[in-house]
């Protein structure tokens, strides 16, 4: 279970963001703050995997925040165990994006955004620590998958594939842990395959699921998928 402490001045957006954490499975809401103060004391008492923060709050800004809250990590000695960050916010000035990245966030979200374009990195940002937290050495292809690859939102998918059905698709990729050929897919998601295969195909490249090759007898072998995440 991911734990993430939502930290934003505004009260109902603050409990809207909290509702997309908890309609994600496998997230919770640990705690909710709404100045920088209360973001530090809550990540000092909390020890959140995960800070959803705005930019603009009351007394510092989002940034400050997670600056010092890497700095107390430090201090600590936790071993490496540090929360992530996503930032999500009205900020759109380019030296703002550039000095949340360089503090340390995984991604930057611009208000408004759909409830689909914060699962997805949501659901990044687990991947990233699941993978990292597997790892006792890496090779190149782990940090290549680790940084060279980022979900696209589902706003942006590309033309001819609809927000609905990829939704669909990975709800059938969550439900087949083990993975699941194209046809398969399209049975359970009552697609076609051709449509099953396009989406499954599109997952892959953005990092989404993996392909393995089962050989059976002659001919092709079968392409099958399963969910990274």
């Amino acid at each position: 279970m991911t734990r993430v402490l939502v930290v934003d001045d505004d009260f109902m957006v603050a409990k809207l963001h909290s509702r997309y954490v908890s309609a994600v499975d496998g997230f919770t809401v640990a705690g909710v703050a709404h100045s920088g103060a209360d973001a530090l004391r809550a990540a000092r008492e909390l020890r959140p995997d995960l800070l959803l923060l705005d930019v603009y709050l009351p007394d510092m800004d989002g940034i400050e925040v997670l600056r010092a809250v890497r700095a107390e990590e430090e201090r600590a000695g936790r071993g490496g165990a540090h929360a992530d960050a996503l930032f999500i916010t009205a900020a759109r000035d380019a030296a703002t994006v550039r000095s949340a990245l360089r503090a340390g966030a995984l991604h930057y979200l611009i208000k408004p955004f759909s409830q689909a374009a914060l699962r997805e990195q949501l659901l990044h940002a687990a991947s990233v620590r699941t993978r990292l937290a597997a790892l006792d050495e890496a090779r190149q292809e782990d940090v290549d998958r680790i940084f060279g690859t980022r979900p696209r939102a589902s706003r942006e998918l590309p033309k001819g594939l609809a927000a609905h059905t990829a939704d669909l698709v990975d709800r059938v990729l969550r439900e087949h842990p083990a993975g699941l050929s194209a046809s398969e897919c399209a049975e359970a998601g009552s697609l076609s395959r051709v449509s099953a295969r396009r989406y499954l195909e599109y997952f892959a490249e953005t990092g989404r699921a993996e392909v393995t090759l089962r050989y059976g007898g002659t001919g092709r072998p079968e392409r099958r998928y399963r969910r990274v995440g």
